[in-house]
C-alpha cells in the first residue's frame, strides 16, 4: 500500500496494489474509487485533501493484531 499527496493538486491517493486501472467512480463528492479489470478496488482519490484530511502530510499506520 502506497498513500501519496501532492500539494499541487491538493489530492491525496492511497494506492491499495499495482494494478491497470479499467474503471473509476466517484463514490462520493471528492472520492474516487479506481478499479481494475475485474470491478476489484485499486485505489482511492481524495480531492481538496486539506479540507477533509486533518494533516494531508502526515501518514500515521495502526496495524491491528
Amino acid at each position: 500500500m502506497k498513500v501519496t499527496h501532492d500539494p499541487r493538486t491538493d489530492t491525496v491517493v492511497i494506492s491499495l496494489r499495482e494494478s491497470d486501472i479499467e474503471e473509476s467512480d466517484e463514490v462520493r463528492p471528492g472520492v474516487i474509487a479506481d478499479f481494475d479489470a475485474a470491478g476489484e478496488v485499486v485505489r482511492f482519490e481524495i480531492l481538496d485533501a486539506s479540507r477533509v484530511v486533518q494533516n494531508p502530510r502526515e501518514i500515521r499506520f495502526l496495524i491491528a493484531e
